[in-house]
């Protein structure tokens, strides 16, 4: 009887896992505007943005086209992949996942003038869970470190 209820339990535990790794991610429900979405309850996210965010936006002296294929390929370089918007409109949201469990995160990112220059703001979130660890924020900070180089 115990070997069928470890053995069931660990079934159920090998199921959320694949449910986890393999869940569809919706772009409309995750591509979002940074300036204009609520801060979550949950400590799982990252806000870059003039008002009511995590820290400020940064100024990068491109043009904002040139910002956002950056962006880009810094993201993509990283292993995130693009599941919403486009360079075009400087407004891209992508999907990473976390190395061992493969939890998905997403990061949207907007694109706007400022002056001769373009400013990053962004939004980096978790689907599951209460907390990060901080992988959001390390995440979109490495990708401005590497924008800066």
């Amino acid at each position: 009887m115990i070997k069928l209820v470890g053995l069931a339990l660990g079934v159920l535990v090998l199921g959320v896992m694949a449910w986890i790794r393999l869940a569809p991610s919706d772009p409309a429900r995750w591509h979002e505007d940074p300036r204009l979405v609520a801060r979550p309850s949950s400590p799982n996210f990252h806000l870059i943005r003039m008002a009511g965010g995590d820290e400020m936006p940064r100024v990068f002296q491109m043009a904002p086209e040139v910002l956002a294929a950056r962006v880009d390929e810094v993201a993509r370089t990283d292993g995130a992949e693009r599941i919403a918007g486009s360079l075009a409109a400087g407004h891209m949201t992508y999907l990473s996942r976390t190395a061992l469990m493969g939890y998905p995160d997403y990061t949207s990112i907007l694109i706007e003038p400022a002056g001769e220059g373009a400013m990053l703001l962004a939004f980096a979130r978790s689907r599951f869970g209460h907390s990060d660890l901080g992988v959001n924020r390390a995440r979109i900070t490495r990708w401005i470190e590497a924008l800066s180089d």
